[in-house]
């Protein structure tokens, strides 16, 4: 046995060593253990490249298409399909341009400056030029539009009309009017820039008489050959203006984004105006050599020819575009046949807003009419064009991607501000654009849907192409594909599916978007659950819990209203759970329409709207009120922080950070405003609830929700009413009145007061008091400064926030019409 043993030795260590035996020399065959080592290697290392191969995966799941067919076919959109709509005024940043519907098309635009001490180049919609008024004051969405810009003692009038014809888009002609703003005024001399400009496809080619560009000859893939003429001015009555000036520029720009850039660059004050008879005086005008975009610091991209007349107003300066493939046309759309083309179409515009609103029969005078007009025209000259793609963020990538790149048509809540698509704006602005044109409503929300990736999620702000993103701040480029928003197109495909005339197309139309709206609300349903069955959780709120008084939650697209103070995933957001009631009731009927199993929708939707159910996770009993529920703490507050610095050093500014004076604890949110009213807003609770009894005292209470201008947004009683949520974020949604909340609340006391209920007179009094007080105050605050505004106070009624705001502020055409 012993001998054995030794024998069994040297081998055993030689296993251990890892070595091929006694004897093995350098040419000897590997041993099982370096094998073994070897394949757990490999499959280490296969391990960690299919982990990461799965992460790369996962991570380009936010960049891959939706697998269903687009809504909208290559082409449905284009010239030939849809030549209506293949141009409009679909620049909403710009105070007056065009574009077709096309991904890089040459667009055309004015800017103008008033020759003035200091004279201000104006071109973009901008909050900081000041202007008085400005938006349109027609505009029926296919083909004409008048707007009045005022500007420092000067007014213009832009109008537009489009002529069909041939397979390009027909032709379309401008008009520009200006005249001083009193009987008797003489403005200062005025210098009017009208531009067109490549975007980066197409040619264009200048035609000169001297200093003057008479015309621009060009082409583009989808316009093919046209030609753009800028005649000479006149005088109101048609009369040859006596004496203008005239400068062009032929330049290259970095891109559409950066032309004002390029104008100002070229501007010099050594031309003289000279009219027979007056004085002479210098002025700004664009050089006539070709300016180098690369003293912007970017390389060429896009090609500027612009043509500047200066004169001195009264006056009209008209151009046309003409589509070579219009053939026949019955001559140039100019002067008198100008004239008597707008008000054709001035006329049908009118006897079909009030067939369609029936303000004149409702009683309302004729300024309060023109009022509702404005308001329809400027959601409907707000209308953009744009495409490019996102910025978006995986939660299983660490560096941004592009999106996919596409092409969005939809209206904007603020040609200054956000001339851009917002997802849950969108909806309602559909509300209103669905009663005026329900084939228009239908393809914009076709647009959205085909921005869908294979998720089933849709950035929530859409900031296409270079022009689009000159406008946002750097820090809200990046879209994560956590982040939903509010899913008010359900709202709006709600409006659609109760249309009367639901033919084959409308039906057709249903079965392309369903794929996709399926998608959509799974989305929901899988990543905004909440802890409990039934329950919902709005994702994205604000990480960092030191900076903010209340953490915001952007994707509820309420912002800064008050949630929990301690965002934590046990809580339940009450507006969120409603959202998802009403979109699955769409999801049912839309089934239904199809022959699409509706089962588990309807089942969704009854147990939503089960108001024990509602009443059991989000009624508060010791506050009287329906809330969010979360890791909360009333006992918080901003205060200066105490930093200490070695002696000798400064003293840094001392930043205002949270103090937390009472630890959180799982508890309903005590914030009465939109949130709690969200059970009444879409309509959820039973005629017969008790709950609905008290909802509709807290709104009627001046102490909490009611004011003489309509519904604040946070109770008085809120220890977060009106309060800052940083040291320079001031209150947004904590106390100010918005119109499309407050359309809402109109809408329910509309609904709950034709059901038979033991609220029903108390719903129908709120409803015609609430109504009346809206319509008051947002007309009387256009009429006092020529604007609908993004919000208005709740202690003076007067508009705030953004100006112009037309999107969802222009629900009141639909308030007057009692449309709902």
């Amino acid at each position: 046995m012993a001998r054995e043993r030794r024998r069994r030795g040297p081998e055993k260590a030689a296993r251990r060593d890892g070595g091929a035996g006694v004897g093995a020399g350098p040419a000897a065959r590997p041993g099982r253990g370096w094998a073994l080592l070897a394949l757990a290697a490999l499959g280490l290392a296969a391990g960690l490249a299919y982990g990461l191969y799965g992460r790369w995966r996962l991570a380009r799941r936010v960049v891959t298409p939706h697998p269903a067919p687009r809504v909208l076919p290559a082409g449905t959109t284009g010239p030939r399909a849809a030549p209506e709509r293949f141009w409009g005024s679909y620049r909403p940043h710009v105070y007056f341009g065009m574009r077709p519907r096309s991904p890089r098309p040459p667009v055309a635009g004015l800017m103008w400056l008033l020759q003035t001490a200091e004279p201000q180049l104006r071109h973009t919609c901008e909050q900081s030029d000041g202007l008085p008024r400005y938006g349109w004051l027609l505009h029926d969405g296919l083909r004409f539009g008048a707007q009045e810009i005022r500007d420092r003692g000067l007014v213009l009038r832009t109008e537009f009309v489009k002529r069909l014809g041939g397979e390009h888009g027909g032709d379309w002609s401008w008009r520009i009017t200006a005249r001083p703003e009193g009987v008797g005024d003489q403005t200062s001399l005025l210098s009017l820039f009208f531009y067109v400009a490549t975007d980066g496809q197409g040619t264009l080619q200048p035609h000169l008489e001297g200093t003057r560009l008479v015309s621009v000859t060009g082409t583009s893939e989808e316009l093919g050959s046209f030609n753009i003429t800028f005649h000479k001015p006149t005088t109101e009555s048609g009369e040859a203006l006596k004496y203008a000036s005239y400068n062009h520029l032929d330049a290259r720009s970095p891109g559409l984004h950066r032309l004002t850039d390029v104008v100002k660059n070229s501007l010099s004050n050594r031309f003289v105006y000279a009219a027979p008879g007056g004085p002479k005086r210098r002025y700004f005008a664009v050089h006539t050599f070709p300016v180098l975009s690369e003293e912007l610091g970017q390389a060429p991209h896009s090609h500027l020819l612009l043509h500047q007349v200066t004169l001195q107003p009264p006056c009209h300066v008209e151009v046309t575009f003409e589509s070579g493939s219009f053939l026949g046309r019955p001559g140039s759309l100019v002067g008198r046949a100008l004239t008597e083309e707008l008000a054709h179409h001035v006329a049908a515009f009118e006897q079909r807003f009030e067939e369609t609103f029936a303000l004149g029969r409702k009683g309302f005078p004729l300024q309060q009419q023109r009022f509702a007009q404005a308001a329809l025209s400027n959601m409907l000259g707000g209308m953009g064009y744009f495409h490019g793609h996102s910025l978006v963020q995986s939660a299983h990538s660490q560096q941004p991607l592009p999106y996919l790149e596409g092409s969005l048509f939809t209206a904007v809540p603020s040609r200054s501000f956000f001339p851009r698509g917002f997802l849950w704006d969108e909806g309602f602005h559909q509300l209103l654009l669905a009663r005026w044109d329900p084939a228009l409503s239908r393809e914009v929300i076709a647009y959205w849907l085909d921005l869908m990736n294979v998720e089933g999620w849709i950035p929530r702000e859409q900031i296409l192409g270079d022009e689009a993103r000159a406008k946002v701040p750097p820090e809200f480029i990046l879209q994560h594909n956590e982040a939903a928003n509010p899913p008010t197109l359900f709202l709006a495909l709600e409006q659609l599916l109760r249309e009367p005339a639901q033919g084959p197309a409308e039906l057709a139309y249903l079965r392309r978007l369903y794929p996709r709206l399926r998608t959509w609300y799974e989305w929901y349903n899988s990543t905004q659950v909440g802890p409990l069955p039934y329950t919902f959780r709005w994702r994205g709120r604000d990480p960092d819990t030191n900076l903010f008084l209340n953490p915001k939650t952007l994707t509820s697209g309420l912002d800064d209203y008050p949630r929990a103070s301690h965002p934590s995933p046990a809580e339940r957001h009450l507006d969120l759970r409603c959202w998802m009631a009403l979109a699955s009731g769409v999801m049912a009927e839309v089934a239904e329409q199809l022959g699409e199993p509706a089962a588990e929708y309807r089942l969704m939707q009854q147990a939503l709207s089960d108001n024990a159910q509602l009443e059991q996770q989000h009624w508060a009993e010791q506050l009287g009120m329906f809330a969010d529920y979360g890791n909360h703490s009333e006992a918080v507050v901003l205060e200066r922080e105490k930093v200490r610095v070695p002696p000798g050093r400064p003293q840094p500014p001392a930043r205002l950070v949270r103090v937390v004076r009472k630890p959180p604890m799982l508890q309903f949110v005590g914030a009465l405003g939109y949130v709690s009213l969200f059970p009444l807003l879409l309509q959820l609770l039973q005629p017969s609830s008790p709950h609905l009894g008290r909802i509709l005292g807290d709104m009627r209470s001046e102490q909490k929700l009611w004011t003489p201008y309509g519904l604040r947004s946070l109770a008085p009683t809120s220890p977060l009413y009106m309060k800052h949520n940083t040291e320079h974020d001031p209150p947004y949604w904590r106390g100010a009145i918005w119109v499309n909340m407050n359309y809402l609340a109109v809408r329910a006391l509309h609904h709950y007061a034709r059901r038979e209920g033991p609220y029903r007179h108390q719903a129908a009094e709120l409803y015609h008091e609430l109504r009346a007080n809206l319509l008051s105050n947002l007309y009387r605050q256009y009429a006092e400064s020529g604007y609908l505004w993004e919000q208005y106070s709740d202690s003076t009624g007067r508009g705030q926030g953004c100006y112009p705001f037309t999107g969802w502020s222009a629900l009141v055409v639909l308030l007057m019409a009692e449309e709902y």
